[in-house]
């Protein structure tokens, strides 16, 4: 029986959760803070954590980080309101397991339950030789898309452009945009593709231990140090290096990083040999490394050396025209994983995940695919199935206002000043529509009925437009 413990303020939520969990055959252990939390996991062994993000004396996301320090073999699942949808996406970056928001629908906790424990079952087993006869999982989901926006081609002929060299590669991008995933391509069209490729997130390292996970240790090098350990550079050689979130490694580290960029070599803690390594490294951040370095947080001469080519990941809303094929992806991946046959989204579900901003991204995307398939009876996914915050009318001003800024940048307009007269205002309005409608044909490949759908307007309102301004 797998031992949970579940940290919620709220008792009354609290005792319905655990009252639900125990039907299902888990033991479920219950405390309100932080501290209690860590004392109760330092006394006894579990398997999962279900934690709420507002906690008495912290958050959820502090347990976190703590227990992934402590318990690197530990699951935890955040619970928070849907307000809070950007920290629990960097909790996911931390380690969480996943993220499930309030309130919590039954059948979505046991799933998560239920996954979060077969996974850490397979995170055990990867440590046992395996037997010769041994089925192999099936192949993970998530691959690359390359979708028909002129902003994923543009950002596929860069990376053909660059995959065959051995330049250092640094991705920018919004969390959940799959720098990860622009990084594997790399690798595969790489002349390194049979060499090993190993991704770390540096956000989910301990700081105390990010040197010995990336350059290993020697035995008695410090407290807790009772073995040899090889590190991932030393792992990945011969092959490629990612490492997302480097702007969260420390100080320390980065020197050793530069180091180990500069002379190929690295040296494992408490060791005094040093090791020759060829590795190409791809980094990854959301954050603006070029202030880091002035304000002394990250090296500027390390930021170089990674910076040789930059690559930008694209926002979901800003490849809309993509969003069929991930949608696709998504719901092929949750079938499989849930053991549905749902088949499509219904119109009213389109209409909702295009006028969306996904402030998540791909991550947001394929979460809300993943709930809503598990709550669909039937064969296309309806609004019912939907967390009510992507359509609630109290969450649509704020969107919009995000819409209008994203688009006025994307579309290459000038900052726009008052207008003086109602006739200022309707030519405007006019310009500001021809270079969106503009825009977004030119992402679709003159697709009509995609292009209709993304601007949520009828095919016939949108041949009037494109007659009106002149853009056959």
């Amino acid at each position: 029986m797998a031992h949970i413990l579940l940290v919620e303020d709220d008792l009354t939520y609290s005792r319905i959760v655990k009252t639900f969990l125990e039907k299902n055959n888990f033991e479920v252990t219950t405390t309100v803070k932080v501290k209690e939390a860590q004392n109760i996991l330092n006394s006894a062994k579990y398997d999962l954590i279900i934690a709420d993000f507002r906690l008495p004396d912290g958050t959820g996301m502090e347990l976190l980080q703590w227990a992934k320090a402590n318990f690197p073999q530990l699951q935890v699942i955040l619970i928070t309101h849907y307000s809070d949808i950007r920290i629990a996406i960097k909790a996911m970056k931390l380690g969480a397991f996943e993220y499930i928001t309030k309130p919590i629908n039954p059948d979505e906790l046991l799933a998560t339950v239920k996954e979060s424990l077969a996974q850490k079952t397979e995170l055990k087993s990867e440590t046992v030789p395996e037997k010769p006869n041994k089925i192999s999982k099936p192949k993970s989901h998530n691959p690359y898309v390359l979708g028909e926006s002129q902003e994923a081609q543009k950002l596929e002929k860069h990376i053909q452009l660059v995959a065959p060299t051995d330049l250092s590669v640094l991705v920018l991008g919004e969390t959940g945009t799959g720098k990860e995933l622009i990084s594997k391509r790399i690798h595969e069209f790489s002349n390194r593709k049979e060499g090993p490729f190993v991704a770390i997130d540096c956000g989910a390292l301990p700081k105390e231990l990010a040197g010995s996970e990336l350059f290993g240790h020697v035995k008695g090098a410090f407290t807790g140090a009772l073995d040899n350990k090889t590190g991932h550079f030393e792992s990945a050689n011969g092959g490629t290096i990612f490492l997302d979130e480097i702007g969260n490694l420390s100080y320390e580290v980065q020197i050793q990083l530069l180091r180990a960029i500069q002379e190929r070599k690295i040296r494992k803690i408490g060791g005094n040999k040093e090791i020759e390594i060829d590795v190409r490294i791809i980094a990854a951040t959301n954050e603006n490394l070029i202030s880091q370095s002035g304000e002394g947080i990250f090296r500027e001469d390390l930021y170089h050396r990674l910076n040789e080519f930059t690559l930008h990941a694209i926002a979901l809303r800003n490849r809309k025209a993509d969003l069929e094929y991930f949608v696709g992806d998504f719901l092929e991946e949750s079938n499989e994983r849930l053991q549905k046959s749902i088949k499509s989204l219904s119109p009213a579900v389109w209409d909702i995940f295009y006028n969306y901003d996904w402030p998540g991204n791909l991550r947001e995307l394929r979460n809300i695919i993943k709930r809503a398939v598990l709550l669909s009876t039937g064969e296309k996914i309806e609004k019912e199935a939907l967390p009510l915050e992507l359509y609630d009318s109290a969450f649509l001003p704020e969107r919009s206002t995000q819409s209008s800024v994203t688009l006025s940048s994307n579309t290459g307009g000038s900052s726009i000043n008052p207008p003086s007269s109602a006739t200022d205002y309707k030519s405007q309005w006019k310009e500001q529509e021809k270079e969106l409608i503009q825009k977004v044909l030119q992402d679709t490949r003159f697709n009509k009925s995609k292009t209709a759908r993304i601007l949520n307007m009828d095919r016939k309102t949108l041949y009037s437009k494109i007659e009106k301004y002149g853009l056959e």
